[in-house]
């Protein structure tokens, strides 16, 4: 991992690239040949998959932008036409077709209000355009868990948070869902949905979310939080 600021160039490189958070794919012509820069858009530190086929940049940043392929929560702020737009806490409102969930037809579509939330996936991110979104999987065509989010709270948290608690090895969510039964959908957008049965544990979810957040808490270990937890009668 590397360090990078906006304009450096990444040595990115794969037939299948998938570019994340942070990067930017530059296409110039030279000699009749097209080549591929790709360059930081933002401070960070360089991250890659074991195979170097994904590439993102990792900073803790609150201001979200939308990558295609990621998870977020978002709310409905207005119905357009035989769509709406989402808030995602981007720039700009995304829009999600009434067709893109599971199982939807013209005669069966969603009824989603102003307000309501929803779990969705980022299918188009363009700098000029306005982001698309789809609550189902691409591959299956099936729900996978997207769609309508019903009842529950959502915790904002910094982007570094979101993507430590989607980390299948991070110790929050395993250690809290042991204490007592909850709900997750975790966006990239800095944005966490929980369900609860009582309120005082969706309280005792958000402080310790607050309090392991790399942007401004103070807790880092399983033991730390479970301290907490404990004065807080869950």
């Amino acid at each position: 991992m590397s360090t990078s600021l906006p304009g450096d160039r990444i040595p990115a490189h794969h037939v299948n690239l998938k570019l994340g958070p942070g990067l930017l794919q530059l296409s110039t012509i030279a000699s009749n040949k097209t080549e591929s820069t790709v360059i930081a858009t933002r401070a960070g530190v360089v991250n890659h998959s074991a195979n170097g086929s994904k590439w993102w940049i990792e900073g803790n940043s609150r201001r979200y932008v939308p990558a295609a392929q990621e998870s977020v929560v978002g709310s409905i702020t207005q119905k357009v036409g035989e769509g709406f737009r989402v808030d995602i806490g981007a720039p700009h409102n995304a829009s999600l077709d009434s067709l893109a969930f599971e199982g939807a037809t013209k005669r069966n579509k969603p009824n989603l209000k102003v307000g309501c939330l929803v779990y969705a996936r980022v299918s188009l991110a363009h700098k000029d355009m306005d982001p698309e979104l789809e609550c189902f999987d691409a591959q299956s065509r099936k729900s996978e868990g997207f769609g309508e989010l019903k009842g529950g709270f959502v915790i904002r948290c910094s982007l570094k948070m979101c993507r430590d608690l989607l980390d299948p090895k991070h110790f929050l969510l395993p250690l809290l869902g042991g204490r007592f039964p909850l709900e997750a959908a975790v966006g990239m957008n800095g944005r966490v949905w929980v369900s609860t049965k009582e309120i005082k544990q969706t309280i005792a979810i958000a402080r310790c979310i607050e309090a392991t957040d790399p942007d401004g808490g103070t807790l880092t270990d399983a033991k730390g939080v479970k301290a907490l937890l404990d004065t807080l009668d869950v």
